[in-house]
């Protein structure tokens, strides 16, 4: 079932840790583009006061939250990574409230087409809520290299979050349109705006993109 919206179509872009994929978004803003990044919802759906917060404190106890009754994300990453049955009880507590929330976002905006940025897309299945799939493209060095230096873990960490995610190749299998990051700025934003032609196009002359899938 679906709802009819006035917007046009809905892009999933993705990419492995350390690909670039806000920086990927950020150009698209810059050209008038709407966006949601999944991430960003993750974070506002265990904000004090929330549901989903109180179901994770009750799960893991109150050595997950700090002293101002936020989430200690680290803290949690430590848990969940160490132990795949907490990461999955995690999914399944957040994923379907982050799901709502993204449709409500995407819901609110009115640029010629939208993006939902997500680094799990296809895992999550929030893919079914785009009409095409955007990867952001980088090898398994680059990603490394960046993560290290952008989020100040350790090398453990990453990998074990690299372990998570999707294989690159599967990833890109299942795009629909790919942008490599793997070269300059100058490189990346001329990508960006040859993507961003071709997407208003689709979006003026496919009327079937403008609806989104109920949650």
């Amino acid at each position: 079932m679906t709802t009819a919206l006035n917007q046009g179509p809905i892009i999933g872009l993705t990419g492995g840790i350390g690909s670039g994929k806000s920086s990927v978004a950020r150009m698209f803003g810059e050209l008038g583009i709407q966006w949601v990044d999944a991430d960003d919802v993750a974070r506002e759906i265990v904000r004090p006061g929330e549901t989903a917060l109180a179901e994770i404190i009750a799960h893991f106890g109150e050595s997950i939250v700090t002293a101002q009754g936020e989430l200690d994300r680290a803290a949690l990453r430590e848990r969940i990574f160490a132990a795949p049955e907490e990461r999955q009880w995690l999914e399944r507590c957040t994923h379907p409230r982050i799901r709502e929330r993204i449709v409500q976002h995407l819901a609110a905006m009115t640029s010629p087409y939208r993006l939902l940025v997500s680094p799990l897309l296809f895992e999550s299945g929030q893919d079914s809520l785009v009409s095409r799939t955007l990867v952001v493209d980088v090898s398994q060095d680059v990603q490394l290299a960046r993560t290290l230096s952008r989020d100040g873990v350790s090398e453990a960490q990453v990998r074990a979050i690299l372990a998570a995610q999707l294989p690159r190749e599967t990833r890109l299998a299942k795009a629909d349109d790919v942008i490599d990051n793997n070269g300059n700025q100058a490189s990346l934003r001329e990508q960006v705006v040859a993507m961003d032609v071709r997407y208003r196009s689709l979006a003026a002359s496919n009327a079937s993109f403008q609806e989104l899938p109920d949650v």
